[in-house]
């Protein structure tokens, strides 16, 4: 059987390592860099760094554009969904439709059999399961990725520690750079803030109403597209002594409604457009409803290809158009998109 490995490189230490891991291991590693965002001066920096850490570890690196497909599947969902009122996940949409999507088809094109990238987080071939390091998982930006494409998949760095990564960078003549590079871990098109990156298609800076949870006009806010659920700042409340937070958003009023801590308690969702690695309709398990939150149990029932989520205990600042990803342990199940709390 053929060992042939596409490698998603970005010119970091996580790809960069990975190759090397996947070479000791006996495979034939080629490398792809992606150019997804068309922010300025972007690729020229990282496809340089690519190139580099390819020419390094001494494996081809193939180039391809998918600024176009990454503009229709993840950036303008990116701003609708912000228009909407409601928070998005781009790196879920991402991984579906162009790191673990486009990036399959290419390696068909060379003849590949497994695709690998840097990513902290491990499979079996059937279900993805969390990062033995816990810092550094990434299994909730995963939960969407087509389940027929699992098999195909290795993770190199899954069952290994960044600091150890990290150690064995800076252990090696040549790639001490590589370990000592500053990482982003911010969502990669979004230089400064995401406001700033909206006020270039939308309205971002519309003054509007803050109203209580009586529909009372109470204060003023600076557009709603500067909130989040949860948010307790950046808003006027008059005479308000305890804090308040952004309960709800309304774009067509462009209104915001706040209220106390307790207000935000959430023990329900409703998710739709699911991703599923199992078959049962009705199960007890664990939910994530945001990144670096705990997992709380629930139980789940699938009605008409939508998830109705009653959870166990209570959870704050749920989101609409946020990720609702579900684990039994380490083990991850699957998940769908928050569309109602």
């Amino acid at each position: 059987m053929s060992k042939k490995v596409l490698l998603g490189m970005s010119g970091g230490i996580d790809s960069t390592v990975s190759a090397m891991l996947l070479k000791e291991d006996g495979y034939e590693v080629e490398g792809l860099y992606m150019k997804l965002h068309s922010s300025p001066g972007y690729h020229e920096i990282h496809e340089a760094r690519a190139r580099k850490a390819a020419d390094f570890v001494g494996i081809t690196l193939h180039v391809i554009d998918l600024q176009e497909i990454f503009d229709e599947k993840v950036f303008k969902p990116f701003i609708d969904t912000y228009a909407k009122g409601k928070t998005p996940n781009p790196c879920a949409l991402c991984n579906r439709s162009l790191k673990f999507g486009e990036m399959v088809k290419f390696a068909d094109t060379i003849g590949a059999d497994f695709i690998a990238t840097g990513h902290y987080i491990k499979t079996d071939g059937k279900y993805f399961y969390e990062a033995d390091d816990d810092t550094k998982d990434q299994s909730y930006f995963l939960f969407y990725v087509n389940k027929e494409i699992l098999p195909r998949l290795l993770f190199p760095l899954g069952e290994r520690k960044k600091s150890e990564i990290k150690e064995l960078a800076a252990s090696i003549s040549g790639l001490e750079a590589f370990a000592s590079q500053r990482e982003s871990s911010e969502i990669c098109f979004v230089k400064t803030t995401y406001t700033d990156l909206l006020q270039d298609y939308v309205e971002v800076d519309k003054a509007g109403e803050v109203l209580d949870m009586n529909g009372n006009v109470v204060g003023e806010h600076k557009g709603y597209m500067h909130y989040t659920i949860g948010k307790r700042k950046g808003f006027s409340v008059n005479g308000a002594h305890d804090p308040h937070y952004v309960v709800s958003i309304d774009p067509e009023k462009n209104q915001i409604i706040v209220g106390k801590k307790e207000d935000l308690a959430c023990n329900s969702v409703v998710l739709g457009d699911l991703n599923l690695y199992i078959d049962a309709k009705s199960f007890d398990t664990n939910v994530k409803l945001r990144y670096r939150t705990k997992a709380v149990p629930c139980h789940v029932e699938i009605v008409n290809d939508k998830a109705y989520v009653t959870l166990k205990e209570s959870v704050f600042g749920v989101a609409t158009g946020q990720a609702a990803v579900f684990y039994d342990e380490n083990r991850l199940l699957g998940g769908g998109w928050i569309e109602d709390n």
